[in-house]
């Protein structure tokens, strides 16, 4: 071994010990007759001492090593007179008396230090360099950490970790596949899986009644923060259960894991909230409720004052700020424009203030009385020192504008911080959306998902009013997760492909194999997957999963360190037999 002790072990304990540590130089200092090195690897930073008077030829090869230089010292442990206690090492540091360098580095295209002055995209180019930051490293170790806790956790409740394909079938339905053409069948193509979905339902259907995997999923799909072309799911499916049992199982995972990572308990079921409520209070399908703030439909109280605005209004709805009547005209025109950004879309923003003396100042002064404004207060329960918030419009675009208004109002008020969690379930989703422009319905989850039984006789008449058997883990606003009940019988799978319009050939097709294995003795059976990236980004208190990836791609879905995905060869597209732009 090259070394005896990493440098984040070190401490009062082991004075006068002769050790051996190897790593990378991070910094160094020369005080004239003296030259500190600070010396860094995965562990910690520890200090390294060369003396003038000691070894002169020693201290001037330290005084020559560059930043990034790796290098082995060997000497002794001493204990420090200017201690820094706030580094785990800071009470000792390494009397060096043999150094050698074991490879030699270019100065860096940035600082590899927290406060570094690396933009982005230079970063993600050398980012090997920049997994050598410690905020990053620790973002890493998180991940693994992670990753260990839930692998413990399934394994002591008995489910069996599985592998499943990479080179699989192109399907409909979700996000575009990454596809890859095969040289042995030519002009034939594998896709990359968008999620083992049906490959887990064959392994309950083989009798695994409790499967689950970390597993890598592709989607070609538009990008932002939370999304990469490639990424983690811890992907679960359990037979012989209910919706009931799948909640309980998975919300004891949730539990666990912020038990284990952060600390964090939760004595309480989680809360579980309809689609239909989530919409109409929240405007969205996964709320943000480490603070309440919700929706009231003000429209029955509203109208009949010959504000045009609201009389020509499908919905008017509003939300209440506590404490914050005092907000000035420049802070509500700041709220105004906000609503009215055209990725928002709002028209406008009414206000109301309940001012402490109990009077009331609004938008709409001369619309309505002191006494009508008190009935908006009411039905919105709000106090005096109280902001009321209204927006009006066609009700899906209204309840959206609200939901990013309360979002926004959260942050300014300081509601949303890291540190507080609060878990959810949505259920009771929707079976089914209509795509006007296309005229079909499609699978709102995906075309596995289970009607409720109570409403599989609509399937035929009304498929739109068919609520899924479906849910998904909400946290802080941030889907982590979801699954569905599957169908199980391949009579009832045959209707869900023919409501979203695939033909019996069709489906036999693309679904074959699926339908097929339903004849041999499909148990009842159902899943979820989440996204393993949100959870550590989530524990590590970020928004981008990006800072959580070893390797990960920019927004546009280009590895900058590899260069990639780059133009292969001539000879390649010949053994494929693929032609680009008419050319082979």
């Amino acid at each position: 071994m090259y070394r005896t002790n990493t440098c984040g072990e070190l401490n009062v304990n082991n004075v006068r010990q002769d050790v051996i540590l190897c790593g990378w130089i991070q910094k160094s200092r020369d005080l004239g007759g003296m030259t500190f090195v600070d010396l860094r690897d995965r562990y910690g930073i520890t200090q390294l001492v060369f003396n003038m008077e000691t070894n002169r030829e020693l201290c001037e090869k330290a005084r020559k090593l560059g930043r990034e230089f790796v290098v082995q010292a060997k000497g002794k442990v001493r204990e420090r007179s200017n201690k820094n206690l706030k580094m785990p090492t800071g009470e000792i540091e390494i009397e060096v008396d043999d150094l050698v360098i074991l490879n030699r580095s270019e100065i860096p295209p940035f600082t590899i230090e927290e406060e570094t002055d690396g933009g982005e995209e230079l970063r993600m180019k050398y980012r090997y360099l920049d997994l050598r930051r410690t905020s990053v490293k620790n973002n890493i170790i998180l991940r693994h950490r992670v990753s260990q806790e839930v692998r413990k956790y399934m394994d002591s409740i008995g489910f069996i970790e599985v592998e499943t394909p990479v080179l699989i079938k192109s399907t409909p339905e979700g996000a575009r596949d990454f596809v890859v053409p095969s040289r042995m069948q030519p002009g034939t193509f594998y896709a990359l899986p968008q999620s083992p979905q049906t490959l887990k339902q064959l392994l309950m259907v083989a009798g695994f009644d409790k499967y689950f995997q970390i597993v890598k999923c592709f989607r070609d799909e538009d990008l932002r923060s939370d999304r990469q072309p490639e990424f983690s799911q811890i992907d679960c499916e359990m037979s012989f259960v209910e919706r009931n049992d799948i909640l309980e199982t998975f919300e004891g995972l949730a539990k666990y894991l912020f038990r284990k990572i952060k600390g964090v308990e939760f004595s309480e079921p989680f809360l579980r909230l309809s689609y239909h409520d989530s919409m109409e209070f929240y405007g969205t399908d996964k709320p943000d409720l480490r603070f309440d703030m919700r929706f009231t439909d003000l429209s029955e109280i509203v109208k009949g004052h010959d504000f045009a605005a609201f009389e020509t209004s499908e919905y008017i709805g509003g939300i209440c700020a506590d404490n914050c009547s005092e907000y000035t005209r420049k802070q509500l025109d700041e709220l105004t424009e906000f609503v009215k950004r055209p990725q928002i879309g709002a028209k406008g923003l009414i206000y109301l203030r309940y001012n402490h003396d109990g009077s009331f100042k609004s938008t709409v002064d001369k619309f309505y009385s002191s006494g009508d404004l008190k009935k908006w207060a009411g039905k919105v329960n709000a106090k005096p020192g109280d902001l009321m918030l209204v927006v009006a419009g066609d009700k899906k675009k209204t309840l959206t504008a609200l939901s990013e208004l309360r979002l926004e109002m959260g942050n300014r008020m300081g509601l949303r911080t890291k540190e507080k969690f609060f878990p959810l379930w949505v259920i009771d989703f929707p079976l089914l959306e209509w795509d006007d422009e296309r005229k079909r319905f499609y699978a709102m989850h995906h075309p596995f998902t289970s009607p409720v039984p109570e409403d599989l006789h609509l399937m035929g008449t009304e498929p739109g009013k068919v609520r899924a058997n479906a849910y998904d883990l909400v946290i802080n606003g941030i889907e982590i997760g979801g699954g569905s009940i599957r169908i199980h019988d391949a009579e009832v799978q045959k209707l869900m492909f023919k409501v979203l319009g695939f033909s019996d050939e069709e489906a036999n097709e693309q679904f074959g194999f699926l339908l097929d294995a339903f004849k041999f003795g499909a148990p009842p059976h159902g899943g979820v997957a989440f996204g393993f990236d949100r959870w550590v980004a989530m524990f590590g208190g970020q928004d981008s999963i990006r800072d959580f990836i070893a390797f990960p791609k920019n927004n546009s879905g280009r590895d900058v360190m590899l260069d990639t995905p780059s133009q292969i060869s001539s000879k390649q597209l010949d053994e494929l037999q693929l032609i680009l732009g008419g050319k082979k």
